[in-house]
């Protein structure tokens, strides 16, 4: 089971939102508004992508993470280095 499992519903309502702002964006230029204001909202919706992400990583560390070291063995060592992956992967985008 996913670390996110309890917050499924929150999660899956923030990106619903995401998607929204997304459908502004296209509209925002297909209507030519201006650049720094469509710019703007690229911004914001970069952002909460970013906040979904974050909390899908804070969900993993606290669930997967958490029970591979309290199982031991490889999976341990796996996992966090999985995790490490996925920060790097987060602090490049």
């Amino acid at each position: 089971m996913p670390g996110y499992s309890d917050n499924k519903d929150a999660i899956l309502n923030r990106l619903r939102r995401i998607e929204g702002q997304v459908r502004g964006l296209q509209r925002m230029v297909d209507s030519d508004q201006y650049c720094i204001d469509v710019l703007t909202q690229v911004s914001a919706t970069t952002k909460a992508l970013q906040a979904v992400a974050v909390e899908l990583l804070d969900d993993h560390l606290g669930h997967c993470v958490q029970e591979a070291i309290a199982a031991g063995g490889d999976e341990a060592q796996d996992k966090v280095t999985e995790a490490s992956q996925a920060i790097a992967r987060l602090l490049r985008a």
